[in-house]
């Protein structure tokens, strides 16, 4: 099959490789019908994240099942399916509270930048659609694998509620999947923060209020001001820099909550600036998971459409181009075809 693999900052090739087999009888194999380059995959690109001998990238994937194992009950061959990038049981009790990421069992899903992937604990991880999508749904749905779910869990963190005000640090695709989510979960404001124009434009389609694009202390100043000097209920970070995690949390009021999904290079919290915040924060790797169902039936119901964070489409051939062009700031988010 072809497979994309990163072997060195910047060094990004489409090979031959080998398919993946059935290696345990809770597996599936899916043959892939849409993957994605993710932001947090550029941090190997870049050369942030060590690179020391050639690896297989990928971690959100939409498809059809090939193959399943013979443990396997709850999917079989021929139907469409989403999956978590972290392959959970989820029946062990982090699971069942929610938290399918930190699943006893889990294991991080990756190679899915290609023609086929093979996903661990297929039964808790996979789930079906209630009908082969049209070609049309295919980009929301393959959010959901990642940066809508990753956008959802930012802001159940935050806690943000009917009526609230939100605050949005980071413009890319979970971010803009972070607006989708407050307007879903009943925000009367939400404040975007960007300096990209065509970014801003998503945010506001999304149900963004306001725009903010000043950032640092000048960015914390344009958020009390458009809060009476309180600051928000709510923030979202998805970023994960010092300078972001910095913002959202002068951003929240006292007593308002930060869920951070960005993740974290450098970032360190004063505990004696927080204690005396009475701001919340909650975050971690998003348990995709738990809200699968309820994200593909609001995609099949019209209510939401994130896969407008696409603003690139590219056959899987051309990946090292998708990543070039993700990296340089010229797409918010790119979806390869195998």
């Amino acid at each position: 099959m072809r497979a994309t693999i990163l072997h060195s900052p910047g060094d990004i090739r489409v090979e031959d490789a080998p398919e993946p087999k059935i290696t345990a009888p809770t597996d599936a194999v899916i043959r892939t019908v849409a993957a994605c380059v993710c932001g947090s995959d550029l941090w190997s690109y870049r050369g942030v994240l060590p690179v020391t001998e050639p690896q297989p990238i990928g971690h959100e994937y939409v498809g059809i099942v090939e193959e399943v194992g013979s443990e396997v009950s709850s999917v079989r061959p021929g139907q469409f399916v989403i999956g978590s990038f972290v392959a959970s049981d989820n029946t062990c009790p982090i699971c069942q509270a929610g938290y399918q990421t930190s699943c006893r069992h889990a294991e991080w899903v990756n190679g899915a930048q290609a023609e086929y992937v093979r996903v661990p604990l297929a039964d808790g991880t996979l789930v079906t659609t209630p009908e082969q999508p049209a070609d049309e749904l295919i980009p929301d749905l393959l959010t959901l694998s990642d940066v809508m779910g990753t956008g959802w869990y930012a802001a159940e963190a935050a806690e943000v509620k009917p009526g609230s005000t939100a605050v949005v640090v980071g413009d890319g695709a979970v971010g803009l999947s972070g607006v989708i989510a407050a307007k879903e979960l009943g925000a009367e404001r939400i404040i975007a923060m960007s300096r990209h124009e065509s970014r801003q434009k998503l945010a506001l389609e999304f149900g963004a209020t306001d725009i903010v694009t000043e950032r640092g202390e000048e960015g914390i100043a344009r958020i009390k001001d458009l809060t009476n000097g309180i600051g928000a209920d709510s923030v979202l970070e998805c970023v994960g820099t010092q300078e972001s995690m910095h913002q959202a949390l002068q951003s929240a009021r006292p007593g308002g909550n930060v869920g951070f999904v960005g993740f974290p290079h450098g970032t360190q919290i004063d505990g004696r600036q927080l204690f005396f915040s009475h701001v919340g924060l909650r975050g971690g790797p998003a348990p995709v998971r738990a809200y699968l169902p309820d994200l593909i039936d609001r995609v099949f119901g019209g209510r939401i459409n994130p896969g407008k964070v696409f603003d690139l489409t590219l056959p899987l051939d051309e990946a090292a181009e998708a990543y070039k062009a993700m990296a340089d700031r010229r797409a918010i988010k790119t979806l390869l075809r195998p």
